[in-house]
This record gives structure tokens, sequence and C-alpha cells, in this order.
């Protein structure tokens, strides 16, 4: 199973904002941070804004940051919620699979899919930014390469 690019990066924001303390670093900061466009970002920071995980303010002292319900949400329901809940192959798609009526294979597809989810529904957002995770993340999300920077 491979994960939409949307919650890829949705996880990979709500981890930064994890690490990011008292700073409320922008929609743009952490797309260029994260080295993501950042019309593909804002998307997604609407959708977990629209979710209560983070808040985003605009303007002068605004920014993006982590809610409780963010912190301790399950990285399983993040994933369900960016994934949906449709089946792993499309067996009623414009050409219907033959072997629909009598198959196997889906429910079998089915229930690894939400052994997948299960096994990350302990997880919360918390647990995936700690150590050493939330040092890495803050080194690579500031802005500008890692030449540009100065100590």
């Amino acid at each position: 199973m491979r994960l939409l690019r949307s919650t890829d990066l949705a996880l990979r924001v709500l981890m930064r904002l994890a690490v990011a303390g008292e700073s409320s670093p922008t929609t743009r900061e952490v797309a260029d941070g994260m080295g993501v466009p950042y019309t593909h970002l804002a998307k997604v920071v609407a959708e977990l804004q629209h979710s209560g995980l983070l808040t985003a303010r605009r303007g002068r002292g605004g920014g993006l940051a982590l809610t409780e319900r963010g912190r301790t949400a399950s990285v399983g329901a993040v994933v369900r919620a960016f994934e949906g809940e449709g089946d792993v192959v499309d067996c009623e798609g414009p050409t219907p699979c033959p072997l629909n009526s009598a198959c196997r294979l889906r429910g079998a597809l089915r229930r690894a899919q939400e052994a997948f989810f299960a096994s990350l529904d302990p997880l919360t957002v918390a647990d995936i930014a700690a150590e050493p995770t939330g040092a890495l993340l803050l080194g690579i999300s500031r802005p500008g390469r890692p030449e540009e920077r100065r100590p």
C-alpha cells in the first residue's frame, strides 16, 4: 500500500508543528523547509485546519500551530481521513472485474488495509515526533539550503 502524497504531507506537517515549540512557522516556511510546492501544502494545511488538528493565523504574527487535538491525534485516524475508506483495488470501476461475484481477494485486501490502519491507531502525532526525530525535524525545517545558513 502506498500513501497518497497529501497523506504524507499531512503527517510531515503535523510532525513539524509538534516540535515547533513557541514558534509559529508560516505555510510558506514549512513548504520551503520540506521542499514541497506551496500550493500543495496549502491544501493539506486547509484540510488539517478544518479537522481541528492545527490553527492557521494570517498576517503579522501569524503562522501555523498544532492544537492539543492535533498533538494527541491518532496517526491511524489521520491516515484514514486523508486516504479515505475506499478499497485497495477498484473492482467496480468503468470495467467491472469479472470475478467480482466470487472473488476472495477483495475481502483479504480489505482486511489487510484495516490491519495497516489498526497498527497506526495507537501512535499519536506526539509519539512520531518524539526524539530523536524531533531534533532532525527542526534541522531540516529551516528555510534555505544548508550552505546558506549561518551558525
